[in-house]
């Protein structure tokens, strides 16, 4: 396993109480949103506009958040389409009392790009 974030920091958050589950870990869900608001922010920037995620590849927890860590999600778009694209996401977390920053979860996201009325666009090609 990598000891090292792939692509760039996108989105960090505190994990809070109230996302926790029944045992007292950070809930999943809350993960998984928190992925999907970074490779969002990721993919409107590539496509220049509106993106909608259509799919997550397969996720496995590595390990739980707990209260007090720092998520930290890590982009990197993989791959462009005409329309699609897919980012690759990782979630890790910075421990509240170490700061020890471990893997937590990652996947790829495809997104695609959308027009004012819901409809896909062509995402524009890179400059430069």
């Amino acid at each position: 396993m990598n000891d090292k974030p792939r692509g760039a920091l996108t989105v960090r958050i505190s994990a809070m109480p109230a996302d926790t589950n029944a045992n007292g870990d950070i809930f999943g869900g809350w993960v998984l949103s928190r992925m999907d608001q970074a490779g969002g922010i990721a993919g409107v920037e590539r496509a220049r506009g509106r993106v909608v995620t259509i799919s997550v590849d397969a996720m496995t927890f590595i390990r739980p958040v707990r209260v007090g860590d720092v998520l930290e999600v890590f982009t990197e778009v993989e791959s462009i389409g005409r329309t699609s694209m897919k980012i690759h996401i990782e979630a890790w977390a910075r421990r509240f009392e170490t700061h020890l920053q471990e893997k937590v979860t990652d996947a790829t996201f495809t997104f695609v790009a959308i027009d004012g009325s819901g409809k896909p666009r062509p995402i524009p090609r890179e400059e430069g």
